[in-house]
């Protein structure tokens, strides 16, 4: 299975139970250093209803006491692994539903404890509806450079369906908050292939994202996910994903960000030259990184885990100083392999090609069909090929 070290490194899940080991010492024994770091936080103001990543409602009540984990988890991580990252990724959920206190207390343990000598991206997801001046500066003088903000859509009607609490005016408004706070590195998520979402939807969507100017692009198609409000509404067949309606939506998302500029180094993100994300860069290529917070994923070496999937049981174990992983998978060399070529597949890097090497017979007919081409030693996905890219992959896995 393919997890991600960002955002999509969450998942939902059963409760599980923390290891009741309390001998156990927080974290495993030392390892190689790590240079990339994502930290979870689950809470939402408001559940949204195609949202699969773990997640919960804003419990005020608990978060500080989260917030402590959080900082004792990375002081036992600093006691066992020698961090030193180039990369850090708050995501969630939504980080900006925590108070500008409770954000300046996490952030100032990671300035604390860790070195950051070597950092060269610090990201915060935030969500409109919980943006503010203060908390966009504190964040800001703390040392986060880069900002992902989850617009989604700037069609207000689509917004209400997508159970957002924000509307495109407030979108807008915390988008220019970040700005005058002295962010230059901004990401927009926006969304297509959604009920009812019409081309010249999309195509008004882009036109506004690409006038706000932001440095950084991520689309994504929507996708029906298990354990989800529109997963159920997909199966009722009340929503229906229509393939060839997606395609033209990525069409032309292609063709309008890199007509202004944008270059498309992956499936769902576009930069402006100089702003491609580190941290997703590193993951794609396979580097080691550490999750923290519940649900988090880490993967040094050969081995993935995964922390429990529930922030009381996260906390109480993490304040016990006990182990919070609920699960542990020993990775092999086939399956480091197979996760390359999906990852890099997607990449304007493309996949080396000794490790497509097994597969001459689908290499030379994606060729012929004019999906892939070949540059060196590397194999890159064609125009075409990107809007295959998952089926394409799937063939080398």
């Amino acid at each position: 299975m393919v997890v991600a070290a960002n955002h999509n490194s969450s998942t939902v899940g059963d409760t599980v139970s923390v290891p009741s080991d309390a001998d156990r010492k927080l974290t495993s024994p030392a390892s190689d250093t790590i240079r990339h770091i994502y930290i979870h936080i689950p809470f939402c103001a408001r559940i949204c209803p195609y949202c699969a990543f773990y997640k919960t409602l804003l419990d005020r009540s608990q978060t500080q006491r989260f917030c402590e984990a959080l900082v004792h988890e990375l002081e036992a991580h600093v006691q066992n692994r020698r961090l030193v990252p180039m990369t850090i990724y708050f995501g969630g959920g939504t980080p900006t539903a925590l108070t500008t206190g409770q954000l300046e207390f996490v952030l100032g343990g990671f300035r604390d404890d860790v070195d950051l000598s070597e950092l060269i991206e610090w990201t915060i997801e935030a969500n409109p509806g919980s943006v503010s001046a203060s908390k966009a500066a504190v964040v800001h003088r703390l040392g986060i450079n880069r900002i992902s903000l989850g617009v989604q859509s700037w069609d207000n009607d689509l917004l209400k369906l997508l159970g957002r609490e924000h509307d495109a005016k407030q979108a807008e408004e915390s988008f220019q908050v970040f700005r005058r706070a002295g962010f230059s590195n901004i990401n927009v998520d926006l969304m297509f292939g959604l009920p009812g979402q019409t081309i010249d939807q999309w195509k008004q969507t882009l036109e506004r994202t690409i006038a706000l100017g932001p440095e950084h692009v991520s689309t994504y198609c929507l996708t029906y996910e298990e354990d989800t409000e529109f997963f159920l509404r997909h199966a009722r067949g009340e929503f229906r994903q229509d393939s060839d309606a997606d395609a033209e939506f990525f069409e032309m998302t292609m063709s309008m960000l890199e007509a202004a500029g944008y270059e498309h180094y992956e499936i769902s993100n576009y930069a402006r030259p100089g702003f491609q994300s580190a941290h997703n860069r590193g993951y794609w290529t396979g580097a080691d990184y550490l999750g923290m917070g519940p649900s988090a994923f880490s993967t040094v070496g050969m081995t993935r885990s995964q922390n429990v999937s529930d922030f009381r049981c996260y906390t109480d174990a993490v304040l016990s100083n006990r182990n919070a992983i609920g699960s542990t998978e020993q990775l092999t060399e086939e399956m480091k392999r197979t996760e390359r070529i999906a990852l890099l597949l997607r990449t304007d890097v493309g996949a080396d090609a000794h490790l497509l090497d097994p597969f001459p017979d689908k290499t030379r007919e994606f060729m012929d069909r004019g999906l892939l081409r070949k540059t060196k030693d590397r194999f890159v996905l064609t125009r075409a090929g990107k809007a295959l890219a998952d089926s394409v992959a799937a063939e080398f896995v």
